[in-house]
């Protein structure tokens, strides 16, 4: 079974990030523009995956209060969740943990620790390479949440129950790892050097070793998904 999963796009380019998920996520997606207000206006879908954005969860956008009241909703119907970068912090953020401003980014392919018994990071090394943006990081997990990752700047990683999250961004091809980088315009330019000229060939097959994950989630929501088998008698 190809499950339905709704994804809901924070980006605010969306066309790169729509095709990024296209090709790593082997579900049926159905794709919403979040940032400018379209949501789902139900909840018939297997699971929901929220995207990075260029915005902070803490903004006083419609839209996030918007994107925040239906996956808070989703969650409590049940709905297995996974978010990515902004989509990890927004979660961690409705279910009562802290996200804040790093002051600086974490930027390029960084190392992760991996922790024991970790569904979604399954098949992945105890330490492993993925590619980082961000300058907003989750500074506090939620109540009962599990952290499945970290590295020297924090949580790269956590669970709780049926929602995941990833600070990192394991759907990024070459490509987008280099354009986000040159957007990067309050960052020192000698620093945004050197993390486009790692991003290279070798450290992007070592890196896609992260879209495990993809294939771990869409299995956990297989799992949780299907009919449980009627007992006779």
């Amino acid at each position: 079974m190809r499950p339905r999963i709704a994804v809901l796009n924070a980006s605010h380019d969306p066309g790169p990030t729509r095709q990024n998920f296209r090709r790593e996520v082997d579900a049926n997606l159905a794709e919403f523009e979040a940032t400018s207000g379209e949501l789902p206006e139900t909840f018939v879908f297997d699971a929901v995956l929220v995207t990075g954005s260029s915005a902070s969860v803490y903004w006083d956008e419609r839209w996030i209060d918007a994107l925040r009241a239906y996956v808070a909703e989703a969650v409590d119907r049940g709905l297995p969740a996974l978010g990515v970068c902004f989509g990890h912090q927004l979660l961690a953020d409705l279910l009562g943990g802290t996200v804040e401003a790093m002051g600086e980014y974490e930027l390029g392919y960084r190392q992760v620790r991996r922790r024991e018994g970790s569904t979604l990071l399954a098949g992945l090394d105890p330490t492993f390479t993925a590619f980082t943006t961000h300058s907003d990081t989750v500074t506090s997990l939620p109540p009962d949440a599990t952290l499945i990752a970290d590295n020297d700047r924090g949580v790269q990683g956590f669970r709780r129950d049926s929602v995941f999250g990833v600070q990192f961004h394991p759907e990024y091809d070459m490509e987008s790892a280099a354009r986000v980088t040159r957007r990067k315009s309050s960052v020192e330019a000698a620093f945004r050097r050197r993390v486009l000229d790692g991003i290279d060939s070798d450290s992007y097959a070592t890196a896609c070793e992260t879209k495990v994950l993809f294939e771990n989630f869409t299995n956990y929501v297989r799992r949780v998904s299907e009919p449980t088998p009627a007992r006779d008698g």
